[in-house]
């Protein structure tokens, strides 16, 4: 090993880890939460990190951090190291699991949490085929009980004890900046579509706040609500971890009374599971911060 080799700063998985679960969550909380830390010392990590490397990788804002650009430049080759060392480590354990497996999973977690769960599930058991449905969550319960799909993740407002709860929101409401809602004019709203149970919550929220609502804009997609409300079309319902910057979040100072929490929920048909439908439910609990059951 020369001179050189010596000076460069020793970086160790369990670091890069970390720095990709907060960039990926773009929170330390929330990050903390993923990797069953404190967030004193997931925060005392990424400043070993910071400081091993002479730079800022995060920049610290409001709503949580977002990367720096030499915080950019290092993710990707984080992800190829540590993707590399889980290939290496899996190819010595020997899985030779196969099969397939067919899950469901709401859009608005189609590209945040997933790509991970399923990066993640492919580098450990690359034997099994993946089958993916992401859209409407309300119609996954059904599809899981005619056998069509072995896992499903899906919101609710109260779970059953039966239920498994990866995670709970505060679902709010979300208007583009400067829209206003005269409280003597219905309020339009941007909701999903009508077998959602968002929807009757809203419009019943309002009716007890002694407001009325007409809906102007209905769709099976988070995407096509957040359009709707970008456009300053519509009041809508979306998860707080959903809100872009350029919304705000209307409260009872607008007319607008509290909300109750959403609970994500993953569902499977309770008979007993193949290895790899198992394999996939540890995996997506991992990608919500949960461990395996």
């Amino acid at each position: 090993m020369n001179e050189n080799e010596l000076s460069l700063p020793q970086l160790d998985s369990d670091l890069l880890r970390i720095f990709i679960a907060v960039a990926r969550h773009g929170s330390v909380t929330r990050a903390a939460e993923a990797v069953h830390r404190t967030q004193s010392a997931v925060s005392v990590q990424i400043k070993r990190l910071e400081e091993l490397l002479e730079t800022r990788l995060f920049e610290r804002q409001a709503r949580g951090v977002v990367l720096t650009g030499p915080g950019e430049a290092l993710l990707g080759s984080a992800h190829e190291i540590v993707d590399q060392l889980d290939r290496t480590a899996a190819s010595f354990v020997g899985n030779r699991m196969s099969g397939g497996v067919r899950v469901g999973i709401p859009d608005e977690y189609g590209s945040d949490i997933l790509p991970d769960v399923l990066a993640a599930f492919a580098v450990r058991n690359p034997g099994v085929e993946v089958s993916v449905q992401c859209g409407f969550s309300v119609r996954f319960s059904d599809l899981v009980g005619k056998g069509e799909l072995d896992l499903a993740i899906y919101s609710s407002d109260r779970p059953s004890g039966k239920d498994e709860v990866l995670c709970e929101e505060q679902t709010v409401w979300a208007a583009r900046a400067g829209f206003r809602t005269p409280v003597d004019e219905p309020v339009p709203l941007a909701l999903f579509d009508r077998s959602c149970w968002w929807r009757d919550v809203a419009a019943e929220a309002l009716r007890s706040a002694g407001r009325e609502c007409r809906i102007v804009y209905s769709s099976e997609s988070v995407a096509g609500v957040k359009a709707a409300i970008a456009a300053g079309l519509a009041v809508g319902v979306l998860a707080e971890t959903s809100l872009e910057p350029s919304f705000r979040v209307l409260g009872r100072d607008d007319g607008f009374p509290p909300l109750p929490k959403s609970h994500l929920v993953l569902m499977g048909d309770g008979k007993l599971k193949p290895p790899a439908v198992r394999a996939m439910a540890d995996a997506i609990r991992g990608g919500f911060g949960r461990s395996g059951s």
